[in-house]
């Protein structure tokens, strides 16, 4: 796979993910206002740990989910790091071919 390559699949992953990430995060705050089941908070931070962050990201600003819990406001960053660390690794491996 080459550097244009991977970096397109990067960035359509993120799209998706980010995507996927947002949908959960207003899916959980609509199901909290309604005493439904929600989504797990392990569900929400490995998505933004695969590459959903910035969804993630905008669905903390967007529907006001989750931005006053600072124990999972640091996992989220912690995902961040862990996507960053993954992205990093893999250009890494795709510039070392």
């Amino acid at each position: 796979m080459n550097d244009v390559t991977l970096r397109s699949a990067l960035i359509g992953w993120t799209v998706l993910a980010g995507l996927s990430a947002f949908l959960l995060f207003g899916f959980d705050k609509w199901r909290a206002g309604r005493g439904g089941r929600r989504v797990a908070e392990s569900t929400l931070w490995w998505v933004s740990a695969l590459g959903g962050w910035p969804g993630g990201l905008l669905g903390i600003i967007v529907f006001r989910h989750k931005s006053a819990k600072w124990s999972f406001l640091l996992m989220f960053a912690a995902a961040f790091l862990v996507w960053g660390t993954l992205v990093a690794a893999a250009l890494k491996v795709a510039g070392a071919r």
